[in-house]
């Protein structure tokens, strides 16, 4: 017999989702990958020890996560996978598709460019700009690089969702007001420095060297404990 989705609790007020923290969303995107994965290998039911056991995490930290935005498991049978996978699809907001523009065509932006996954995931990558001329008119499957002028009115013709910045350093910032003043609700940053934004614009950057340095710090320490070991 197939499982029954659960009965839920109604979510969340807006006010207290705005008070849910960065590394709940992010465990969220995990869980939401690890349903995939289970409901692919045709199991019905995950428990929370389960996900907990292939994130690193207790089981307690996951009931925690999930409780934040309602109730989607039955004590002692655990979660219907295909369910929760579709709840927390919903509350990442991935029920819908976001338009998304992407500046700067070098080499992290032209990967970004030839990666296909996003759309799989909601995220429609439908136009790119740059400065160089030398990149623009540069296609990437039915993406042709534009000139970042054009950028203002291909904003009004067709409005953005979420703006990606490739850019050197030293430009992140104009491209960053330029975006705002788009329209655009959320910026994803690769370039590495802080950028100012109004409050009702959400921003992530993505700084490779800071990832590195913190796993410098993690083998550093693991290097210190072996040779204190030893002593």
């Amino acid at each position: 017999m197939r499982p029954r989705p659960p009965r839920e609790r109604p979510t969340r007020p807006d006010r207290e989702m705005s008070r849910v923290s960065e590394s709940t969303i992010r465990r969220l995107s995990h869980y939401y990958r690890v349903l995939e994965e289970v409901e692919s290998e045709g199991k019905r039911l995950i428990s929370s020890h389960r996900l907990a056991e292939r994130e690193g995490i207790t089981s307690a930290q996951v009931r925690k996560d999930l409780s934040v935005f309602g109730s989607f498991g039955r004590r002692g049978l655990g979660y219907n996978v295909a369910h929760l996978r579709e709840q927390i699809r919903t509350i990442l907001g991935m029920d819908h598709r976001w338009r998304v523009v992407l500046v700067g065509s070098g080499n992290i932006g032209s990967a970004l460019l030839s990666y296909r996954g996003f759309e799989q995931q909601g995220f429609d990558l439908v136009a790119a700009f740059d400065r160089d001329t030398t990149r623009v008119g540069q296609r990437f499957g039915r993406l042709v690089v534009r000139d970042i002028a054009d950028l203002p009115a291909a904003a009004r013709a067709e409005p953005f969702d979420m703006g990606v910045i490739a850019t050197p350093l030293a430009a992140a910032q104009e491209v960053a007001d330029l975006l705002v003043a788009a329209g655009v609700r959320g910026i994803l940053n690769f370039a590495p420095r802080k950028l100012r934004v109004p409050d009702h614009v959400a921003l992530r950057t993505v700084d490779m060297a800071v990832e590195f340095e913190s796993l410098s710090f993690e083998l550093s320490r693991d290097r210190g404990k072996r040779r204190r070991s030893r002593t």
